[in-house]
């Protein structure tokens, strides 16, 4: 086995809908996160994806040979319902999957169904345009507590030396009361409130010092945790993405962004190869413009 073909994992903000229009800073790391991972560690053999728009009672597998688009939004410019990307599917994978999963102890359940939320085909969108990449949504309890949710993630430990990535999707802070809820909506570009700064620079500090008690009960231990997540199903695949990078790695920021003052896009790697990554992203940093 080649330790340096080993992947690490990743939790990306996919942030609103809109950023499969809007790319911002976040749809440019997308853009060139692909491509790094290739030149690196070589094109991914598959996805296994967990994001905060596909949830289960159980963890569930969506092993049909071909995926479409989901739209699972409503209210959104004409011109989003027409994106397209049909990736094709990972059944092949799923018994893999299913018998990591099981040998953990935990449950699991395949269906021949498929269909990319938006979670998923946003970022992958701008990863993997030419939708080559098979696929594997694994829907995930988000009632199961974040220890049993790295348990799961480590279950997965082994598919990064198989060539598999392994993707959590969610959104790093997640409030969407405080930019659709009522009265006028906060400009795209608008500044950070402060407690968004607080909770990004705590999880931040937290990831870097793989500091997996705080962590794990970031609900009482970060600043602002109920307000920057009301429901937690967008911070959930951090878990399960961090997991799969062995669990005691640290966390390692590839990039961080704002969209309305208050909707995080930071994103982060996993695992012993993350910081491989790190410098090859790095590599391709857009110049900073000119004042």
């Amino acid at each position: 086995m080649d330790s340096n073909r080993t992947l690490p994992s990743l939790y990306l903000s996919h942030g609103s809908p809109m950023t499969a229009l809007e790319p911002r800073e976040a749809g440019g790391f997308m853009q060139r996160l692909g491509p790094a991972i290739d030149s690196t560690f070589g094109r991914p053999t598959a996805v296994l994806a967990l994001s905060a728009h596909s949830l289960a009672r159980e963890p569930v597998l969506l092993a049909a040979p071909q995926h479409e688009a989901v739209y699972d939004f409503g209210g959104f410019p004409p011109e989003l319902y027409a994106l397209r990307y049909d990736a094709p599917g990972a059944p092949a994978l799923a018994p893999r999957v299913a018998q990591l999963l099981s040998s953990a102890g935990l449950p699991v359940h395949r269906v021949e169904q498929g269909g990319l939320d938006h979670g998923i085909w946003t970022p992958l969108r701008y990863m993997y345009p030419a939708a080559d990449v098979p696929v594997l949504p694994l829907a995930f309890p988000p009632d199961w507590s974040p220890a049993r949710l790295l348990a799961l993630g480590i279950a997965l430990a082994p598919l990064a030396a198989q060539g598999v990535l392994v993707m959590g999707s969610g959104s790093l802070t997640h409030n969407l009361r405080m930019v659709f809820g009522g009265g006028t909506r906060p400009a795209l570009g608008a500044p950070e409130i402060p407690e968004s700064a607080a909770f990004r620079a705590w999880v931040h500090e937290r990831a870097a010092a793989a500091d997996l008690p705080a962590l794990l009960d970031y609900r009482r231990a970060a600043p602002h945790a109920a307000l920057m997540h009301p429901t937690d199903e967008h911070w959930l695949p951090w878990y399960p993405a961090h997991g799969a990078g062995g669990g005691d790695q640290p966390g390692l920021r590839l990039h961080h962004s704002l969209t309305f003052g208050c909707l995080a896009m930071d994103s982060y790697a996993f695992g012993a190869q993350a910081g491989r990554l790190a410098q090859a992203l790095q590599a391709t940093e857009p110049a900073p413009a000119p004042h």
